[in-house]
């Protein structure tokens, strides 16, 4: 569905994903409504699905409370699909929308939506000024601009969320 910015070596080597520091961050990732039917249909049960907010439930796990900080979290809260103990993700072939995107959101500011950059992955670090990290930034904004995106935008407005610390790149036009 979206060509990857950052090679998936490169992504499940880094500890600053699929941990949080609260149940409800904002940097969970929302599941699109059809995300929920697939992973329902691949038998995942459903108390690892959130159906209220369309979120990966997350246990606390108190021995990763001392892990190095990550992105986004200091506290043991990590996503219900992710393995710590190899630093993998149970799910990583059909892995979720916001999960393939990251560390690109979809960021809601007043009335206007976003395409928007975490500035703090170590990947976005290393290839923000690079030719070819510029080209994809060009790619998903028109991506997102397209009918079908817009689409997807409209039928799943949990995935626009209000971000702070984030590099607002387009606007988009859902």
């Amino acid at each position: 569905m979206i060509k990857q910015a950052i090679p998936k070596d490169y992504c499940l080597s880094c500890v600053g994903c699929c941990r949080f520091s609260e149940q409800d961050s904002v940097w969970l990732p929302c599941l699109l409504n059809e995300e929920i039917q697939e992973l329902l249909k691949k038998n995942f049960p459903p108390s690892l699905i959130s159906q209220e907010k369309k979120v990966c439930n997350i246990p606390y796990h108190p021995e990763q409370d001392n892990f190095t900080p990550p992105l986004h979290a200091r506290a043991g809260f990590i996503c219900s699909f992710f393995r710590p103990k190899d630093n993998k993700c149970k799910i990583y072939a059909f892995r979720p929308f916001e999960c393939r995107l990251y560390p690109f959101l979809i960021n809601r500011k007043g009335d206007k939506v976003f395409l928007a950059l975490v500035l703090r992955c170590p990947f976005v670090k290393e290839n923000l000024e690079s030719q070819k990290f510029k080209e994809y930034i060009r790619y998903l904004t028109t991506f997102f601009n397209s009918p079908a995106r817009i689409k997807i935008l409209k039928n799943n407005p949990q995935i626009i969320q209000k971000y702070e610390d984030v590099l607002n790149l387009a606007e988009l036009h859902p």
